[in-house]
């Protein structure tokens, strides 16, 4: 397979046009719900790579149902993976702290991010997440896949309200 044939299959995989990848990431044309900050080298406003909604969906939307200390039944959350989300970015930091729309703030290993499939969910049970019920972005861990994610040390790390990643 050729280059430009490989990087035209990457581009349409990651849903990216290759308009946006050749000038870097686009800039939010709707509201900004999402900052992401520190070691990146994908900005579009400033030290800044922000996103709108629209752009956090044009990624590879990703879903599982788990069990979670706040529902009382397993739920369905969809959404692109926080791995994808740092590639975007071009993050090149071992931790992530993520804070709420409250402030609270949590770090994430990369390493967690890598190995686990976290969730940057944006629905939950096929709909959208309103801020009054943890959204409209939501960090979720799939807590069903291993035994090790069903403590609080994980829990702690899924974070709801998600406005700003900071990369370090």
């Amino acid at each position: 397979m050729n280059a430009r044939r490989l990087f035209t299959l990457l581009l349409a995989t990651a849903a990216i046009s290759p308009l946006s990848f050749a000038q870097g990431l686009e800039a939010p044309k709707g509201r900004s719900i999402l900052s992401v900050s520190g070691k990146i080298g994908a900005k579009n406003k400033g030290e800044l790579a922000q996103f709108d909604m629209a752009m956090i969906e044009k990624l590879p939307q990703h879903s599982f149902t788990t069990r979670t200390p706040w529902y009382d039944k397993p739920v369905k959350f969809t959404g692109p993976l926080l791995k994808d989300v740092l590639a975007l970015v071009k993050s090149s930091g071992t931790t992530v702290s993520a804070v709420a729309i409250n402030d609270y703030a949590i770090s994430i290993p990369v390493e967690d991010v890598n190995k686990y499939g976290i969730l940057m969910a944006r629905m939950i049970d096929d709909k959208p997440i309103p801020v009054r019920s943890k959204g409209p972005l939501f960090v979720v861990y799939p807590f069903d896949s291993a035994p090790e994610l069903r403590t609080s040390v994980y829990y702690e790390r899924s974070i709801w309200q998600l406005k700003a990643l900071d990369v370090k």
